[in-house]
């Protein structure tokens, strides 16, 4: 599985067609064929518009996978605005409250694989995904993934990465340390040891990962296992990694030892929770706050785990670091 992501801030006009670009340009190097990434450009390009137009500007944020079967890329348009009040009817061509000729977001919902949108008095998140190939899931569980670099570096120092089969899903958080090359370099590194290593127990996978990341400056990671079928997580973790298991309002801290994986590694622990069809999982790098609280959102635990993802990196994120969030969740019927 290869993970790419973009992120552009939206100020104008003009950085909708700087968004435009660089998502092609992802689109391009995951291996979208010429349709495939047409319609991405066209979807990136109304949701842009829109959190232009009507949220008064944001953040545009596409994440890509690639494995051997299908190619995949979810695009993220966050802003702050004050919400669409009648979401229904924002979907229908020719309804616009600015103007225009109110045909974005139906383009977006006829275009995307699935699309999904959360707006409130906050601001607008939509969702909307490009799939080519076979990309029907092997596994119960839906991962979302969103990540930013640091402003003003092209390169993220944080990644995420994981491994799906019917009865487990194993699940990488990592942070490089630091930001720029070396961090992106770092975190290049601990996914490629944990695609190697995918298949083993989570504290086994971080032993590895802290072997290979002895030839950079190091990183922060953590691993989580879930078994559906058993009920059963797993979790391991060094440095500021945080884990949250959500269950309804309930949640549970989940523990990262300190460390530097390459570098300092005390003591690799795994701890154990309990997996039901409602339970969330988060995790995300420093570059959040960790005060997030989503009972804050009525109705955000039911969208798709990316929208929620965007959701926390919109209200928490930091503006001093690369920044990255995880969120697995049981897969809507």
């Amino acid at each position: 599985m290869m993970f790419q992501c973009v992120a552009i801030r939206l100020t104008d006009a003009s950085s909708v067609g700087e968004a435009r670009r660089a998502g092609l340009h992802l689109g391009a190097l995951l291996g979208f064929n010429d349709t495939k990434n047409g319609e991405l450009g066209i979807i990136i390009t109304e949701a842009a518009r829109n959190a232009v137009l009507h949220g008064g500007g944001g953040l545009l944020v596409v994440s890509g996978e690639r494995s051997l079967a299908s190619v995949r890329a979810d695009v993220l348009a966050l802003d702050r605005g004050p919400g669409i009040k009648d979401v229904v009817r924002a979907f229908e061509d020719g309804y616009s409250t600015a103007g225009t000729p109110g045909t974005g977001l139906g383009a977006i919902r006829r275009l995307g694989a699935a699309v999904d949108l959360f707006s409130a008095a906050g601001g607008t998140a939509i969702m909307a995904t490009v799939a080519q190939g076979d990309s029907s899931t092997r596994g119960t569980l839906e991962i979302g993934t969103v990540a930013a670099p640091f402003p003003g570096e092209t390169v993220c120092g944080d990644s995420i990465a994981w491994f799906q089969e019917p009865q487990r899903t194993a699940v990488l958080a990592v942070d490089g340390l630091g930001h720029g090359p070396q961090a992106a370099e770092a975190a290049d590194e601990a996914v490629a040891s944990f695609q190697q290593h995918s298949q083993k127990k989570p504290g086994e996978i971080i032993s590895r990962i802290h072997d290979a990341l002895k030839k950079t400056r190091g990183a922060a990671v953590a691993v989580a296992e879930i078994r559906p079928l058993t009920g059963e997580l797993t979790y391991a973790g060094i440095g500021n990694i945080s884990g949250v298991v959500m269950v309804g309002e309930r949640s549970r801290s989940l523990i990262s030892h300190n460390g530097i994986a390459g570098h300092q590694l005390h003591r690799i622990q795994e701890f154990k929770a309990e997996w039901t069809p409602s339970t969330i999982l988060v995790m995300h790098s420093d570059g959040l706050h960790t005060r997030w609280d989503l009972s804050q959102y009525p109705g955000l635990v039911r969208r798709k785990a990316a929208l929620i993802a965007g959701v926390l990196l919109r209200d928490f994120r930091r503006e001093r670091d690369d920044a990255s969030v995880l969120v697995v969740k049981e897969r809507a019927e």
